[in-house]
């Protein structure tokens, strides 16, 4: 099936060709159609595929352009997560400019958010405890919305928020469509389900084994100062012909590169969203025709990249989201190669990278430069 089968707006079918994608993942092949006639669903499916667009183009597509008040609602369990799919839905609104989202989430200042929501937003992305805190400060009204989804709902219930989201739903007098997404099915999951939910839609994605990657990760603790020369010595120790380095902003895909190119002698470009499109098909028609070694890339800039032979993945950031991961190590491994990945992290990322391998159901062997900047694997993994 592909996206212009699904009865998708004109708009929509513009932003999934614009963002790379022809086919529509399973998950959103199955959930998509009962959101778009109002069904509550709930949506076992593992991080990476593709369940932001499976509850974002339903609830765009509902929205009523003529009313200007908060319609639709999107939980997330972290701050990571709620920025990724609230630019996500920017992504997909993209050619319906009459769309105002805002994405509140703790660790910014709360004013900054104020000046979101004074515009009136269609849609807010938020987690529980920072949206409960506008609610409070009756800078956020729930009396008009009508759709609420719960992504990532295992983890959000997982980590404390269950009775902060109960408190949400019950603030939803006029609900009429309920979504829940989650890689597990935990008893505090079912519970929310069977209390909020009516005649829910099940559907079950279920991790495709036989065509799972064969891909050896690592995982390398680091320092900033140390960042460059392990990534160029990752390289060149295992002479890689065809790299792909993934960061998590724009300006450190630029610097990463041009210090690859002037202090290592590598050769490498960067791909990120302001590029213009002929310097973006230049570059990508380099590399996938191996003119080029070493691509680095943002997340949202490698979308639609389709290039077999990828020898190595390196992530140079600890990506912002689980599902980023899965898609950033996908790269490689291809085609009945094998692949190898590597993350970089720093020592209060730790924690953060083994549990995003965890819920991905990664393993990675830790490993370190000895001091004759040899790279050693060690015996521990992440897997404990």
């Amino acid at each position: 099936m592909r996206y212009s089968e699904m009865n998708l707006s004109a708009e929509i079918l513009k932003a999934v060709e614009a963002m790379g994608f022809t086919e529509p993942t399973e998950v959103q092949e199955k959930a998509i159609p009962p959101m778009l006639e109002g069904h509550d669903l709930v949506a076992k499916a593992p991080t990476g595929t593709g369940k932001t667009c499976a509850f974002g183009i339903p609830l765009l597509m509902g929205l009523e352009p003529e009313k200007d008040v908060l319609q639709a609602l999107i939980l997330a369990p972290t701050r990571e997560l709620a920025q990724q799919i609230a630019q996500d839905l920017k992504d997909l609104a993209r050619f319906m400019p009459w769309v105002r989202i805002a994405c509140l989430y703790g660790g910014q200042p709360i004013r900054r958010q104020f000046a979101q929501l004074n515009k009136k937003p269609h849609i807010v992305v938020a987690t529980p405890g920072r949206l409960l805190d506008h609610v409070q400060r009756k800078s956020v009204r729930l009396n008009d919305v009508t759709r609420i989804v719960l992504d990532e709902a295992d983890e959000m219930l997982d980590m404390g928020f269950y009775k902060d989201v109960t408190k949400i739903l019950d603030s939803l007098k006029n609900r009429k469509q309920m979504g829940m997404f989650s890689a597990t099915m935990s008893r505090p999951v079912m519970d929310i389900s069977w209390l909020y939910q009516r005649d829910p839609v099940e559907i079950v994605v279920e991790p495709v084994k036989e065509s799972a990657p064969n891909i050896t990760q690592y995982a390398l603790p680091t320092t900033g100062w140390q960042k460059l020369d392990d990534v160029a010595d990752i390289i060149t120790q295992n002479d890689y012909d065809r790299v792909m380095i993934f960061c998590n902003t724009k300006y450190t895909t630029e610097m990463l590169a041009r210090q690859l190119i002037e202090r290592k002698g590598l050769d490498a470009e960067c791909l990120h969203g302001d590029l213009a499109q002929k310097a973006r098909n230049k570059i990508m028609a380099d590399f996938k025709e191996g003119r080029l070694r070493i691509l680095v890339s943002t997340d949202v800039a490698a979308r639609g990249i389709d290039v077999d032979d990828v020898d190595a993945v390196i992530n140079y950031d600890v990506p912002t989201s689980n599902e980023y991961y899965t898609h950033r190590i996908g790269r490689t491994g291809r085609a009945k190669k094998a692949g190898e990945a590597y993350i970089l992290f720093l020592e209060e990322e730790r924690r953060r990278m083994e549990e995003m391998l965890r819920r991905t159901g990664n393993k990675a062997t830790f490993a370190h430069f000895d001091e004759q900047r040899k790279f050693v694997k060690e015996t521990s993994s992440t897997e404990r």
